[in-house]
């Protein structure tokens, strides 16, 4: 590892054991420290570091703010290269005039919005760590976030990829028009492809205008059941939404402790909804919608200026941090079922939570179906952590059983690649298998991450 200072300079990387530690995990909770962190400026020494790595068959894992929740950005092994992207954190280009920017994958989402602000626009992918992920792990794990139910993920918004091979290549894939079907498109391929095929090192994305209004609401209810159903027929009214957030009894209750902003403690469950557009078309949606939420026994609160809304998101935001804080090794997925099954996935977990005696908090993107399913539990206690894990595979099959996906934007990582045959068949597996041996022949690009 110490042949590195051959092609980086000395601030560029390090073998100290205080580095090691601090980049050998993420908010999985998984933490093996690699044996060496790199920091790259630029595509050049990003490649100088995939040529070393592939010539001296060094294992290369990627990381950029370690807000992901699957282990994707932790070494599977303690002979691996980490490479930080943090220092490739510029914004290359904003160019309104035809809606996109170009930018390092180092760049945090949050300073993204921030600056798309005073001209007018902005970047509709908002992962709930919006202001801590950056942009390179959001296309690597194809992230949501809150506003998905409208916008779209973040692959919707990506144009075009720099990348680096394995072996130190560059590749340039996607185009700068909003149209373009020459070849096949690479570049959708490492979209959520969990820097298992290359590493990338610019972004072009799409950007949109800032919408006239925003209007929110908020929706208590005395069962968690009618909450699903207000979600299936909002969405089946015609109503749009910019997002649906959902959260369960044991979510109020926590929010309540770590934000108090009078929840009331009673709710089996509330909705956060937020619409966005014109004016006086929001105003005649919100009036739609707590009509439908009304009829099904919902309580509806408006909050039209920013600053209760941001009282709202605030504590939508704090959820996590909440539940970490009562259960540091809570165990976390993120589900997805069609939106019509939304009640029964609810029920079902709801039940498993009642018959096992073990807390599960459901929250999340209730308008595409992505329920962030958390099991409260302890790792000292050995017996109820292993007692929650068997728990994870029931959820799952409720999930599958229902239509649904086992991971909406958290991606496979290491956590969950052991669950990964209950959804994909084995040929499926197979090409996906042959497309990795393709790009990464020699298997040293974040190797362990999505297939066992």
């Amino acid at each position: 590892m110490k042949r590195l200072g051959k092609i980086l300079a000395p601030d560029k990387f390090s073998m100290d054991k205080e580095d090691l530690l601090c980049y050998g995990y993420d908010a999985s909770g998984i933490n093996l420290s690699p044996a060496a962190v790199v920091w790259p400026a630029d595509v050049n020494d990003v490649s100088a570091i995939c040529a070393f790595a592939y010539d001296n068959n060094f294992r290369l894992v990627p990381r950029g703010a370690g807000t992901g929740m699957t282990g994707g950005s932790t070494p599977s092994s303690g002979k691996s290269i980490l490479i930080s992207m943090e220092r490739m954190n510029r914004i290359l280009d904003i160019d309104t005039g035809n809606l996109n920017v170009v930018v390092e994958p180092g760049v945090i989402n949050g300073r993204l919005q921030k600056e798309l602000a005073p001209f007018g626009y902005f970047y509709p992918p908002d992962p709930t760590s919006m202001n801590y992920c950056t942009i390179g792990g959001n296309v690597a794990e194809n992230a949501g976030g809150a506003r998905s139910l409208k916008y779209g993920v973040t692959g919707d918004y990506v144009m075009e990829l720099e990348a680096v091979l394995p072996d130190g290549r560059v590749i340039k894939t996607g185009i700068k028009t909003a149209k373009g079907v020459v070849g096949y498109d690479l570049k959708r391929l490492l979209i959520g492809s969990e820097g298992t095929l290359a590493l990338i090192t610019k972004i072009r994305l799409k950007i949109l205008p800032i919408p006239e209004s925003v209007v929110a609401l908020l929706v208590f209810y005395k069962s968690l059941e009618d909450a699903g159903r207000s979600v299936s027929k909002i969405i089946a009214s015609g109503a749009i939404p910019r997002t649906m957030e959902i959260m369960d009894r044991t979510t109020i209750r926590v929010v309540n402790q770590y934000r108090p902003i009078g929840l009331p403690s009673d709710a089996d469950a509330a909705l956060l909804i937020e619409l966005d557009g014109n004016n006086k078309a929001i105003m005649q949606e919100a009036e739609k919608i707590s009509v439908i939420c009304n009829e099904l026994r919902g309580s509806v609160r408006l909050a039209e200026d920013e600053a209760s809304r941001d009282v709202l998101w605030e504590a939508r935001r704090g959820i996590s941090p909440a539940l970490y804080k009562i259960s540091p090794t809570k165990i976390n997925e993120d589900i997805v079922v069609p939106i019509g099954k939304i009640p029964d996935a609810l029920m079902e977990i709801s039940k498993l939570s009642k018959s096992s005696g073990i807390p599960i908090a459901c929250f999340g993107h209730a308008g595409d179906g992505n329920i962030h399913v958390n099991i409260l539990t302890d790792k000292d206690d050995s017996e109820g952590f292993e007692k929650a894990e068997k728990l994870v595979r029931k959820v799952f099959e409720i999930t599958l059983a229902l239509g649904g996906t086992i991971s909406g934007e958290h991606g496979v990582g290491l956590t969950k690649a052991k669950y990964i045959e209950m959804e994909l068949d084995s040929g499926v597996l197979d090409l996906m298998r042959a497309i990795k041996k393709l790009f990464d022949h020699k298997n040293i690009l974040n190797p362990g991450k999505i297939f066992v």
